[in-house]
């Protein structure tokens, strides 16, 4: 492996779970906590999320393609490949699959405020979303240790 590629994975890799804690964390509440306009925060929000969603899905198929193709120890390619696999699978769950349900909710309701059970579904599905959002977090710090440990052992 050349210093290049690893040192590109290592890159994309700390932009992919970077963006993924920016948003998800720093920026997405702050808008909450600042706009009067809860709907208007959630518009942004979810704006935000998408183009976080398709961030992931480049970036993660980039880094799964540069793992393949740079480490050399089976046993840490295969887990780290899984990492980021499972990364891509909680994108694809929870902005291609619940996300659509949660717009639909969003967009038949009168001035965009949710009532009854509109309201109930929508707070479910952005529970589990966000619960998918948190795994994705959490194995992108198990990512970057992996291959930290890896690079460490390799040098």
């Amino acid at each position: 492996m050349t210093r290049f590629s690893a040192a590109l994975r290592t890159i994309l890799i700390t932009l992919w779970v970077g963006s993924l804690w920016t948003v998800g964390y720093v920026v997405a509440p702050t808008l909450f906590a600042t706009l009067s306009d809860s709907v208007l925060a959630g518009t942004i929000a979810g704006k935000l999320f998408r183009v976080e969603a398709w961030l992931s899905i480049s970036l993660g198929l980039l880094v799964v393609g540069l793992i393949g193709q740079t480490m050399a120890d089976k046993t840490v390619k295969k887990s780290a490949i899984q990492l980021a696999l499972a990364m891509l699978g909680c994108t694809v769950v929870g902005y291609f699959c619940l996300q659509p349900f949660m717009a639909a909710l969003r967009a038949a309701a009168p001035s965009g405020m949710l009532v009854g059970s509109a309201r109930m579904q929508f707070g479910m599905l952005h529970g589990v979303a966000s619960g998918l959002y948190l795994v994705q977090s959490v194995l992108g710090v198990f990512l970057i240790l992996k291959l930290s440990s890896y690079a460490g052992r390799s040098a």
